[in-house]
């Protein structure tokens, strides 16, 4: 019903923790784009990988880390967390450029690495993604508050898909990257139906939505159970409001 308010949510960081398959898939695909040997399953996600997702925007960022973690002697190695991320996109494009890579190229061996996953070895893929706890149910009771939701992410539409019906989860819309950034996409919907909020766990890209010329009204939420970087709860800016997992369950006419 084009009439009902839209509640949109980002993906990854809001409805689903990923760690484990970001790690296990940047790897892969980036041992096929240098020929070498992925790390084991076993070894688990480097605590170095871990601080860095809160930077990371885009699925090419993940497998560009990937390689970065393992050249011992590289720019991440010799500046450390910390200091790389102070000039991320930067460093991002310094590094890119050293390996003669491209970010389309690293995302299509991203989106290679789980399409084979998802063929060949299902379960397992999905195995590696958690929702939050707590977030599938809320979810499936918005229609009590008379609101519909929808997906909108970074991710491929098709992986998306895949995970939120693992999870048996029916958005009423899902939108990928294959469908234009998230401002685009939000101005598109606000066209056609009244929106009720956008959950993100990315502060960058809320404070984009909101300096969006037809969106500076839309309510946006910052997922505190997300991928937050340090400095991100901190002063923010009139129109995010922080969201926490049990404001989440309350009724939506007691959120923030």
């Amino acid at each position: 019903m084009l009439d009902r308010p839209l509640l949109v949510f980002d993906f990854d960081g809001v409805i689903v923790d990923g760690m484990n398959e970001y790690w296990w898939s940047a790897s892969a695909a980036c041992a096929q784009l240098t020929g070498s040997q992925p790390p084991s399953s076993s070894e688990g996600v480097p605590a170095a990988f871990r601080a860095l997702r809160p930077w990371i925007h885009h699925g090419w960022e993940m497998v560009l880390m990937a390689a970065l973690l393992q050249d011992r002697d590289g720019l991440l190695q010799r500046l450390g967390v910390n200091a790389f991320v102070e000039a991320y996109s930067d460093h991002c494009s310094q590094a890119l450029q050293a390996r003669g890579w491209t970010a389309p190229q690293l995302q299509q061996a991203l989106e290679q690495v789980r399409q084979d996953a998802v063929a060949s070895h299902r379960g397992d893929w999905l195995a590696r993604h958690q929702p939050f706890s707590g977030v599938p149910e809320r979810l499936r009771s918005l229609a009590d508050d008379g609101v519909d939701w929808a997906v909108l992410t970074t991710k491929g539409r098709r992986f998306t898909a895949e995970l939120l019906d693992g999870f048996d989860l029916h958005p009423s819309l899902l939108f990928g990257h294959e469908d234009g950034t998230k401002p685009e996409v939000l101005l598109r919907l606000k066209s056609q139906r009244p929106l009720r909020g956008f959950v993100e766990d990315r502060r960058p890209t809320l404070e984009t939505v909101l300096a969006t010329p037809g969106l500076e009204a839309v309510p946006c939420f910052l997922a505190d159970w997300g991928y937050l970087r340090p400095v991100d709860r901190d002063g923010l800016p009139q129109g995010i409001a922080l969201l926490g997992l049990s404001r989440l369950a309350s009724p939506l006419a007691e959120w923030p």
